[in-house]
């Protein structure tokens, strides 16, 4: 089965995505990825708008110690997303890595998507991306993604420049976006908006 995963943080790069399916580390990243089951690459890319807000939050060893980004559907606004039509397979590969898990070691993420499938929205732990919501259809394929239960109880935190500026490739390369329209979106979620100034993340975005 076909779905389209909407990824809303790192992986709105593309570059930074492939390394969850063909293995490797992404520029900027301090661990590498086992890489999917099914390598082959995505059948399409396309930019998203899902209603909801980022939140930056936990401690990631990936990332130097920042926050790293978990979509919010709860709280007013827009994220900018960036869906790419997977298999079934490869998404759940996909959540499993990011749970630091072997793909196909168990059902585990297969269940929960299956599950997300059918009821809209699972919860298969309290893991940060173990909760698996669908969130829309591209022509007549499901939209899916992973974030935590409840992303606000997630101890806020600044993301690092390293992964700022990774999220910024992906807005320029997926949405065409300028710097300044990168900066201003970057801008509105208060972990970035409260800890970073607006001329530093300017330069990332000039620079990603």
């Amino acid at each position: 089965m076909l779905l389209w995963y909407a990824s809303y943080g790192s992986n709105l790069c593309r570059d930074r995505f492939l390394t969850y399916l063909h293995g490797g580390r992404a520029v900027g990243a301090a661990r590498g990825h086992a890489g999917a089951r099914d390598r082959s690459l995505p059948l399409g890319d396309q930019p998203l708008h899902l209603p909801g807000g980022l939140h930056f939050g936990g401690t990631s060893t990936t990332w130097g110690g920042g926050g790293v980004a978990f979509y919010d559907p709860s709280v007013p606004g827009e994220v900018l997303a960036r869906a790419y039509l997977v298999t079934e397979e490869q998404f759940a590969d996909v959540a499993a890595q990011e749970m630091r898990r072997q793909p196909g070691a168990d059902s585990h993420e297969g269940a929960a998507v299956a599950a997300a499938l059918s009821q809209g929205r699972h919860v298969g732990g309290p893991g940060n991306y173990e909760t698996v919501h669908r969130v829309g259809e591209i022509d007549g394929d499901p939209v899916v993604t992973f974030t935590a239960d409840v992303p606000s109880r997630i101890p806020t935190n600044p993301p690092v420049a390293a992964y700022l500026q990774v999220i910024a490739r992906g807005l320029r390369t997926g949405h065409g976006l300028g710097p300044v329209e990168v900066t201003d979106y970057l801008m509105r979620s208060p972990a970035v908006g409260e800890h970073w100034e607006r001329a530093d993340v300017h330069r990332l975005a000039v620079a990603a």
